[in-house]
Parts: C-alpha cells; sequence; structure tokens
C-alpha cells in the first residue's frame, strides 16, 4: 500500500511537471518572439553593413562589444520591475503594483540617461582598445548613436518588464515584431542612400536604430497609459506615483544584482571580443559572427528564464514553495532540451550560417569553426540562464551574483586568454575558455536552485 501511494503521488508530480512547462513555455512564448525580433534588429543591421564590406561589419562588432555591458547592466535594473510587480501580483495587490512601475520606471530612466551619456562622451576611448585604424574611424559615429538610443530602448524595456511581470506579454512582443520592417526600410534608406535618402552607411544603421527604438518605447508607453487592460493600475496613479526611498532600495536590491549577473556574462563575451579584434578584422567578424548566431538562440533561454523567474516570484509571493520547485525543475529540464537541439543545428550548418553576413572566405572559415564551438556550449548556455532567473525569482541574488564572476572571471576568461596568447590557438583559444566558463556558470546555480528548494524535494 505504501508502494503504491509513493507510485501514485509520483506520478502526480510528474504530471504537476508537465503542466507547469506547458504553463511556462505559454508565458514565455510572447517574451521569446520579442527577445528575437530584439536580437533580430542587431542581426539585420550586422547582415545589411556586412554586405558592403566586412571592416563596416567588425566597426559595428566593436561598438556593441563597447557598449554590450553598460547597456547590460541597463537591461538587468529593468528586471527588477518585473520582479517586484510580479510579487506584487501575487499578493494580488495592485495599488502596490502601481507604485512599483511609478518607482521603477523613474529609477530605470535615470540609469539610461547615465548610461547613455556615459557612451556617447565616452567614445573617443574606442581608439585605445588597439583595433584596426580604420574600423575605429567607423566605429565612432555609430557608437555616439547607438548610445543615445540607449534611452528610448531602456523605456520600452522597462514598461515591457511591467506588462510581462503580470502575465501580459503579447503587447510587447507586437510591437517588437513591427520594429523589425521599420528597421528594414530605414536601414535600406539611409545606409544604402535609397530612394534619394543619403548614403551614411554604417552610421545610417545607427540613426536606423534611434528612430526605432524611439517610436516602439511611445507606442507602448500610449497603450501602457490609454489600454483598458492596464486601466486599474493607472487609475490609482495620484495616490501610488510618488517616490520613495524603501522602495528604491527594494528595486536596487534585485537590479543590481542582476545588472552584475548579466554584465559579467555579457562582459565575458565583450572582452573576448575585443581580444579577439586585437587579432585583426578577420578574426573580429568571425567572432561577430558567431556570437551573432549564439545571442539568437540563447534569447530563447533568456525569455524562458524571464517566464520562469516572474512565475517563480508570483508564487513566492503565495509562499507556495512546492510550485516554486515544480515550476523549476520543469524549466530546467525544458531548456536541456531545447540546448540539446540548438547544439545538434549548429553543427549541422555551421558551414551555411556565415553566408548570410559575410563572402570573405577567411572570414568564412574561421566563422565556420567558431560555430563549432558555439554549439558545444548550448546547453550550458540555456541552463545557466535559467538557473540565474530562477533563483532571481526566489530573491537570491547575491550569493549567485558571487559564483557568476568566479564562473566568467576567474575561470572562463583567464583560461581562455592563456589558450588565445600562450598556447597560440588565438580566437579559438578565447571560444574555449567561454565554453568553460558557461558550463561552470550552470553547475553552480542550478546546484544552488534546488539546494534552495531543497525542503520542498520529494
Amino acid at each position: 500500500m505504501g508502494y503504491l501511494t509513493l507510485q501514485s503521488f509520483l506520478a502526480s508530480v510528474s504530471k504537476s511537471m508537465k503542466n507547469e512547462a506547458s504553463q511556462t513555455l505559454k508565458l514565455a512564448l510572447p517574451i521569446i518572439i520579442g527577445e528575437l525580433a530584439q536580437m533580430a534588429l542587431h542581426l539585420i543591421d550586422s547582415a545589411m553593413v556586412g554586405a558592403i564590406s566586412y571592416k563596416q561589419l567588425a566597426a559595428a562588432a566593436l561598438v556593441i562589444n563597447a557598449m554590450n555591458i553598460p547597456f547590460v547592466i541597463g537591461i538587468g535594473m529593468t528586471i527588477s520591475v518585473s520582479q517586484m510587480v510580479s510579487l506584487a501580483n501575487g499578493r494580488r495587490d495592485s495599488q502596490l503594483v502601481s507604485h512599483y512601475l511609478f518607482n521603477g520606471f523613474c529609477l530605470c530612466a535615470l540609469t539610461a540617461l547615465a548610461i547613455s551619456l556615459t557612451l556617447v562622451f565616452g567614445k573617443d576611448l574606442l581608439h585605445n582598445l588597439g583595433q584596426d585604424p580604420e574600423v575605429v574611424t567607423l566605429a565612432i559615429p555609430f557608437m555616439k548613436l547607438m548610445g543615445l538610443s540607449i534611452i528610448p530602448m531602456l523605456l520600452f524595456m522597462t514598461l515591457k518588464q511591467f506588462a510581462d511581470g503580470l502575465e501580459y506579454t503579447r503587447t510587447a512582443m507586437i510591437l517588437s515584431l513591427a520594429g523589425m520592417p521599420l528597421n528594414i526600410l530605414l536601414n535600406w534608406l539611409l545606409i544604402y542612400g535609397n530612394w534619394g535618402f543619403p548614403r551614411l552607411e554604417l552610421e545610417g544603421a545607427g540613426w536606423a536604430t534611434l528612430i526605432t527604438r524611439s517610436c516602439m518605447f511611445l507606442a507602448l508607453a500610449a497603450v501602457v497609459l490609454k489600454h483598458k487592460t492596464f486601466s486599474r493600475y493607472i487609475a490609482v496613479s495620484s495616490s501610488q506615483w510618488k517616490l520613495k526611498a524603501q522602495t528604491w532600495r527594494e528595486l536596487l536590491h534585485i537590479g543590481i544584482p542582476s545588472s552584475l549577473q548579466i554584465g559579467m556574462e555579457a562582459g565575458a563575451f565583450a572582452v573576448s571580443g575585443i581580444i579577439i579584434g586585437t587579432l585583426g578584422a578577420v578574426a573580429q567578424a568571425a567572432h561577430q559572427i558567431a556570437l551573432s548566431s549564439a545571442s539568437l538562440t540563447f534569447m530563447v533561454s533568456m525569455g524562458l528564464a524571464q517566464a520562469g523567474s516572474i512565475r517563480v516570484s508570483n508564487a513566492l509571493g503565495r509562499k507556495d514553495w512546492f510550485k516554486i520547485f515544480v515550476i523549476g525543475k520543469s524549466t530546467i529540464l525544458t531548456a536541456l532540451i531545447y540546448g540539446t537541439i540548438c547544439a545538434i543545428l549548429f553543427a549541422a550548418f555551421r558551414h551555411q550560417i556565415p553566408t548570410l553576413f559575410n563572402k570573405n572566405t577567411e572570414v568564412l572559415a574561421l566563422s565556420a569553426l567558431l560555430l563549432l564551438f558555439a554549439a558545444v556550449f548550448q546547453i550550458s548556455d540555456s541552463t545557466q540562464a535559467i538557473g540565474a532567473g530562477l533563483l532571481r525569482g526566489i530573491k537570491d541574488v547575491k550569493t549567485p551574483t558571487i559564483l557568476i564572476g568566479i564562473a566568467y572571471w576567474v575561470i572562463g576568461i583567464p583560461v581562455g586568454y592563456l589558450f588565445a596568447f600562450h598556447f597560440k590557438m588565438g580566437a579559438v583559444g578565447m571560444w574555449l575558455g567561454l565554453i568553460l566558463g558557461l558550463t561552470m556558470a550552470s553547475i553552480f546555480l542550478i546546484t544552488r536552485f534546488f539546494k534552495m528548494t531543497r525542503h520542498s524535494n520529494i
């Protein structure tokens, strides 16, 4: 009888996990599509400027690498909005949701302004990174425009995180998708000088990005302020839209570690890109192709991580630890399956993917090799993102930040540098270091999540 009871319980848990995985995927799908649309904007820019020359592509890569760390720090700050809004929504407190929206928006606006000014006025630092001089000359005007575009982008992300925290994920998805044809049209006009517009090449891509991001933010702001879905949160603005130091401390408690976590990971890739850039424009362009492709698949993992984090945070608001455990385990298993599929696809199409970006034979050959390494880290890249998201959902952020720092900056980057220069492995050596860093991060974070939720494990 005891055996049958245990068997029934295990069957119930298995069914529960399938149900939770389904619900997480349902929530994640619009987030994933929106994230892919945002990433597609970068891929479109890379492909359209790469069609001019590989040095234009290398200049775009230099700017993206240089601004990646401050940009993702800003994104980390916006994550605090979805986390606190989700927690308040789990408690069914619409007034607190509105309060977090206003304070979170003000905090993220201040962060966006600081990051933008830093990038715009610090653009000349590109001369000091040991890059190809022609590449740097092309990159500086692009850097200025991309720095300005940080402001509307982070404001859009803040409102997106608010809507996502309430599990209304389709609005931002639709606007992100709508931004793609607008960006393509503006690129076509301004990069190549069609229909009488000036031929601005890479600088034109910067203007296209700035205009597209501004339109997306204004459209989402109008929806949040005017649509009936969000009316109950706007209706209490007179009493809840007040700045409060304690609220900022709560947001910063999540935002700062989240920014550091994402920043350390993105920083590892950015620093690797800059180091690889010292090996020449061909290595830089090949690295950008492989990294852009891996970043595209990573957006799916980020969407899963965000959906899992939101659902876990909502359950935390109800103090339902068993549900937290089941949501977490089911999301991790989903990430394992997804990472495996991506690994197979990268390995199978490593020679075809680079041709979408450039036709230089040296760039194509090195890109194909790097994509093989990108295939190797797909599973660990996906699972470490899920682990970090789940831990944010239960408000465990300090220790994971330390663990991520160790994985990337104590292990990954130093080992990669050693392989690249001491063992003369070049770009391949840096990618081996990235693989090691991602793998260690995955092990650290998943282990931490199960340790934090072990009392709910059967």
